[in-house]
């Protein structure tokens, strides 16, 4: 990866361990389905009406149920449930080694040695976790973020696949229509696209959350709600909508449809070192040994699988 892609997705690693604090702060006015759905109401609306909408298919509904429903369903539920957010953040990591395994079954990416080292580093750290549930990680709590960590998966491969489609038809459209480099023309492509796929994502996966939770938050869903939530609330949905999700899963789709999956995914190991430091710092999140150990395992795991396989060169 180029230095400015590795830049990237360190910012998008950092909003996204912050965005856990927020989570825990919107969930103190709003039942987690609803406030889910909000959140993807307002990724959607307006941006819907003024970029153009990916192409309707199985990859972009795979993307929006697992990427949008599934894991932010299930980690908001988690939290409700009593999840604290610096173990949540951790724990959701689990998704990076399930989606190298898909990329590499489905997408045929190869994996080398050195990742393959790093993922079994990162693996244990999530299993320090594990072995300490209860307290601020409920078992409950510890299921649910499995699902959305497998949703989280699927919704990165059909991300990949769907980025990439676009991609190549707009650069495609362009070259024909202007004279551009092709460098410009494809990062400008992949950039909409990548916008229009967390868009357009957004708006399924809102029509799905608003009908769940009227389903199974019928008593929630009154004018009081949303009179009586709290300013911070507010103010946290609007950091969730348009910090975390739009320059969040835009960013990181664009990172998906430049790069092999084997090379992004381990970045979000940085996830819960950043959620796990600003839950301590905003919430008061108390930090144990085990803690710190798991943090140290997934950093090491991370820090293993981004190191190049080098071989000397022959002599003459």
């Amino acid at each position: 990866m180029t230095p400015l892609y590795t830049a990237l997705a360190v910012l998008v690693t950092f909003i996204w361990g912050v965005n856990f604090t927020f989570i825990a702060w919107g969930l103190d006015s709003f039942p987690p389905l609803m406030l889910t759905a909000l959140r993807f109401f307002f990724t959607a609306v307006p941006l819907v009406f003024f970029l153009k909408p990916p192409k309707f298919n199985r990859t972009l509904f795979i993307y929006a149920i697992g990427t949008f429903v599934m894991q932010y369903a299930f980690v908001f539920t988690a939290m409700h449930l009593g999840a604290s957010a610096g173990l949540t953040a951790l724990l959701l990591q689990i998704q990076i080694f399930i989606t190298v395994l898909l990329a590499y079954f489905i997408l045929g990416e190869a994996v080398n040695r050195m990742q393959i080292i790093g993922m079994i580093v990162g693996v244990l750290g999530l299993g320090v976790i594990a072995l300490n549930l209860g307290g601020d990680m409920p078992l409950a709590g510890f299921v649910c973020i499995l699902i959305a960590a497998i949703g989280w998966s699927f919704g990165n491969i059909a991300s990949k696949q769907a980025s990439a489609q676009a991609t190549l038809k707009a650069a495609q459209q362009e070259s024909s229509a202007s004279i551009v480099s092709p460098a410009t023309g494809k990062n400008k492509a992949s950039a909409l696209s990548a916008l229009a796929l967390v868009v357009w994502g957004g708006l399924i996966a809102c029509v799905i959350l608003t009908l769940s939770s009227l389903i199974f938050e019928t008593e929630a869903w009154q004018l009081a709600t949303f009179t009586e939530a709290s300013l911070k609330s507010w103010l946290s949905l609007g950091f969730i909508v348009y910090i975390s999700t739009l320059i969040g899963f835009g960013l990181w789709a664009h990172l998906l449809s430049q790069n092999t999956a084997s090379k992004v995914m381990p970045f979000a190991l940085l996830v819960p070192v950043f959620g796990m430091t600003t839950s301590v710092l905003l919430t008061g999140e108390v930090v144990t040994w085990w803690k710190m150990l798991a943090m140290i395992l997934i950093l090491s795991g991370l820090l293993l699988a981004n190191m190049k396989l080098t071989k000397k060169p022959k002599s003459a």
